[in-house]
């Protein structure tokens, strides 16, 4: 059933929004006209920072840019994402450089040696003027565990090219790369199904 609403009440809503809609107003009038890549990173222990890149990576498309996508840890399973994505073409470029967690490896040479040959496919797509958004997902795992040198990373993202927009991905995200980005969201975790039980499912997790 529709609530009704008298007109007092729509009267009080209406100056409301009114006062709220110039403040936004004025707000947005007294930003920049400056235009740049942005580096931008999802972190923090809540469910959805890969997947809030890969919206952004669906809207670089939508817009007609390239985007490029390396996996520094995930391996082991093969994600649906990157299934829906690969529908357009040439225009996204998918590398899965990881081999599963370190916990799943237990090899820290190994783990070391497959952050490096992706940080280098990174590399790549970075320097590549074709792509307008690079996702660099789970990065922020081979900087937690010293898989690559944290100095040379954060300064490779930091002078890259002035139109190029860079997500970083994973929990744990460095203080150094905090405070070169210029978007951080961290996740926070207030509930999750798995400690229901409920096990990772087709289309939710993968």
């Amino acid at each position: 059933m529709t609530k009704t609403v008298d007109d007092a009440e729509a009267e009080r809503h209406r100056a409301k929004m009114a006062k709220r809609k110039a403040v936004q107003d004025a707000e947005v009038a007294g930003k920049t006209t400056i235009e740049k890549g942005l580096l931008i990173v999802h972190t923090g222990t809540g469910k959805g920072k890969s997947t809030a890149a890969f919206g952004l990576a669906l809207r670089m498309l939508g817009r007609g840019h390239r985007v490029g996508v390396v996996q520094f840890i995930k391996g082991a399973w093969h994600t649906s994402e990157r299934d829906a994505l690969a529908k357009f073409g040439d225009q996204l470029i998918w590398h899965t450089m990881g081999e599963g967690f370190t916990w799943e490896t237990q090899d820290r040479a190994r783990d070391i040696a497959a952050a490096e040959r992706a940080w280098a496919k990174a590399r790549e797509l970075i320097d590549d003027p074709s792509f307008g958004l690079v996702i660099l997902d789970e990065l922020n795992i081979a900087l937690r565990y010293d898989y690559l040198d944290l100095e040379s990373v954060v300064g490779t993202l930091t002078n890259r090219r002035p139109g190029l927009h860079v997500v970083v991905t994973g929990r744990n995200a460095k203080p150094e790369l905090i405070a070169a980005a210029d978007l951080v969201t961290e996740m926070t975790l207030v509930k999750h199904h798995f400690a229901a039980g409920v096990k990772a499912q087709p289309g939710i997790e993968f």
